[in-house]
């Protein structure tokens, strides 16, 4: 059966990066810090993600099974490392970035119905494996990248995962052989009991991807301990590479290190001599490393409030942390985050709750658990002149919690909460509620902002027209506008296509922000977003200048 795939140009290299033993050990961190190191060297690079699971994307998922859902700029809801991508890159990614086993056989299937096979029998070998492989390929003929680094999902061995790790066999086969290499990513991990390093796990784990006619040709290996020389020749010898290609990735506390310890261990070098590729001139890495530094070293320190949800898992709120923590940098203070389950706060604890926070962020989320807390917690940042920011339905809350205490509307709410309110100052989109499907129909994606003159967000952005990404089904209703207006709600910024509210603020408040965006997708270490930045600024002057008092909401 002949196969039917465009083969890639002649210049693109592929890094392909799998991973073994156990799932969690951090290929999409390493994937970002090999891609950072051969960026600095001055190639044009991305990353690709393939994930193995049969959803067609993580949108419906909920965050505790699967951790924050990324949105890029063209709408596509994503794993989570494509946030790791964007941040250490600081370029955007977009759908064809991750790549799920669900939308490879959906596509598939639905050719399949059109009658694009004719009649053939369609098999995994080589129709899905085909259609694996075009999606990498299809972005090593854009012509907008030297490296395109795959990482595949998953772990060596799981029934999920054959088709892809089959699909990069075949690779192998088609690219030549200096375009292409092979990272593997292993545990070695240290015993206690017996107070010594194991190899085994990578051993096996090398031995499962070779029964699978993969060879790697480097070993990325994790671990909570240093590897001595003797543990890498002995990895090396079993596992059929040179020692020099077994790389240490040692466990650190803070992620932006690990390009640079990567870098000490030669790992981008290791990379470039394979693909044959110039590698003697270091990279540049000056900017990093000084925003590595101020993390390592902060002057002062500030706390703030995550109102959220999902706080059990932190992974739901990654880029909301990372964008934090990029500010944080720019202000040379160390974020301590309180995590607030906003279904645990009650209006009566909410003082004391939230007592030793500089500001308060209301997260986003869906659904009506939660938002009896997040209100509580809007409340007190208002009546207490704490800096305050809300995203998405953090704004929402913002404007429920305005309607009822200065408009007086107490049956004020959104109609995601309560469908028959008297007052629904939050109402669906009129767009969504045509939509009959869950997955990719909510508002996805970059849409522009028209920002009003002489607010605190023209102060903060520095400009009148932005572009900020969506993830969302309600929103502010106009209906309401003026009155919000009138009592000292400022508006101050709008779709210019549809009217859509994106940022409210408030005047008489020294930092009083929502936005029904989300700028926490649009925060990269080396350039934080307005938003937080002037964020942590606020709350630096707050812990400064506003001895923490405990008072109770009204």
């Amino acid at each position: 059966m002949t196969s039917t795939i465009r083969h890639t140009s002649k210049d693109v290299r592929y890094i392909v990066i799998t991973g073994g033993v156990a799932s969690s050990l951090g290929k999409g961190i390493l994937a970002s810090s090999l891609g950072l190191l051969l960026q600095s060297r001055g190639f044009r690079v991305t990353i690709q993600k393939f994930d193995p699971y049969l959803n067609v994307d993580p949108g419906t998922m909920n965050p505790y099974e699967h951790g924050e859902c990324f949105v890029t700029e063209d709408g596509a809801e994503t794993d989570l490392d494509l946030g790791h991508y964007e941040r250490f890159l600081g370029q955007k990614t977009s759908r064809a970035n991750n790549i799920t086993a669900g939308d490879i056989y959906y596509k598939l299937l639905h050719r399949e119905r059109s009658g694009d096979f004719l009649g053939q029998t369609v098999q995994v070998i080589p129709h899905l494996t085909d259609a694996i492989k075009q999606r990498m390929y299809d972005l090593g003929q854009s012509g907008a990248y030297d490296l395109v680094l795959v990482e595949v999902g998953g772990c060596v061995g799981d029934i999920e995962s054959l088709p892809f790790v089959e699909a990069m066999r075949q690779v192998r086969l088609e690219v030549k052989a200096s375009h292409v290499v092979f990272l593997h990513l292993t545990l070695v991990p240290y015993l206690e009991s017996a107070g010594e390093l194991k190899t085994k796990p990578t051993q096996q784990s090398v031995k499962a991807l070779l029964s699978l006619g993969i060879q790697p040709d480097i070993l990325l290996c994790r671990s909570s301990h240093a590897l001595p020389r003797s543990i890498r020749e002995k990895i090396a010898l079993h596992c059929n590479i040179p020692m020099t290609h077994v790389v240490a990735a040692q466990d650190v506390h803070l992620i932006y290190d690990v390009p640079l310890r990567m870098r000490k261990e030669k790992l981008d070098e290791r990379v470039l001599s394979k693909l044959k590729l110039p590698y003697k001139t270091p990279p540049k890495l000056d900017e990093w490393k000084a925003f590595v530094s101020r993390l390592r070293a902060p002057v002062d320190e500030v706390t703030i409030g995550l109102v959220g949800k999902y706080t059990r898992l932190q992974d739901a709120y990654l880029s909301i942390q990372e964008a934090l923590c990029h500010a944080g940098a720019h202000q040379e203070c160390k974020v301590k985050i309180l995590w607030i389950s906003a279904h645990e706060l009650v209006e009566e604890q909410v003082a004391q709750r939230l007592g030793t926070c500089h500001g308060i962020l209301v997260a986003p989320g869906f659904g009506e658990r939660g938002v009896k807390g997040k209100l509580a917690a809007v409340g007190h940042a208002r009546q207490n002149n704490i800096p305050f920011l809300g995203i998405c339905l953090g704004m929402q809350c913002a404007v429920v919690e305005f309607a009822r205490h200065v408009l007086k509307r107490t049956a004020a709410a959104s109609t995601e909460i309560n469908p028959n309110t008297k007052h629904p100052v939050i109402a669906l989109m009129a767009e969504q509620k045509k939509a009959t499907s869950k997955g990719g129909s909510m508002r996805l994606g970059a849409y522009h902002c028209q920002i009003r003159k002489n607010t605190k967000a023209h102060h903060l952005y520095g400009t009148q027209k932005v572009a900020e990404r969506h993830r969302h089904r309600y929103e502010f209703n106009n209906t309401y506008l003026r009155e919000f207006e009138e009592a000292g709600m400022c508006i101050a910024g709008t779709n210019p296509d549809s009217g859509l509210v994106e940022l409210i603020e408030l005047s008489n408040h020294p930092f009083f922000i929502g936005c029904q965006f989300h700028p926490e997708y649009r925060s990269w270490a080396l350039r934080p977003h307005p938003l937080f930045t002037h964020f942590i600024k606020a709350s630096l002057h707050y812990a400064t200048h506003a001895p923490l008092k405990k008072t109770t909401v009204v």
